[in-house]
């Protein structure tokens, strides 16, 4: 059955590939004139985007019940870090959007674009960082499960069972 974390771990991902290349499409666009990293660049921004609202949506819902306790201050730190990298991931958008559409394409523009795009994924990292810690020092949405030692058909225990008996 997915749960509201394992829909959050799923769907995190996409955004943050999506900005990553989309950051990298940007950077070559500033030194190519080539039209397509400039394209790429704009459109995998609003797909990043999108997803980030997604997972912003997704992380809201897999953190419901865990505001209290150890969870409380590393779980508000990401939903800060993640509601900062979704405002930077909009503000972009609507600069790309604007300049995109006038076909205004002063070299001022791009740097600036180009600038606000890395504070944007220095956001995203860091989010993920905070996300990360989540998981793996705290222990955020793990289930531990026991292995149940009764269970028989396990191999090892057959194997271990007729060494004891081998040397009796």
């Amino acid at each position: 059955m997915i749960t509201a974390p394992h829909l959050h771990a799923m769907v995190i991902h996409f955004p943050i590939a999506l900005l990553m290349v989309g950051f990298l499409s940007e950077g070559i666009s500033l030194f190519s004139k080539n039209e397509f990293f400039k394209k790429a660049s704009f459109y995998l921004l609003i797909l990043g985007t999108l997803g980030a609202i997604v997972a912003f949506l997704s992380g809201r819902y897999a953190s419901e019940g865990m505001t209290d306790g150890m969870f409380q201050e590393p779980l508000g730190m990401h939903e800060e870090a993640a509601f900062v990298t979704l405002s930077l991931a909009i503000a972009n958008v609507i600069f790309k959007t604007v300049f995109y559409f006038i076909n205004y394409q002063k070299s001022w523009v791009k740097w600036v674009s180009f600038t606000l795009f890395g504070f944007l994924i220095g956001s995203v990292a860091r989010t993920g960082y905070l996300g990360g810690e989540l998981v793996f020092k705290h222990g955020a949405g793990i289930q531990l499960v026991l292995p149940d030692f009764r269970d028989h058909s396990n191999n090892q225990f057959q194997i271990h069972e007729s060494f004891s008996t081998r040397f009796k």
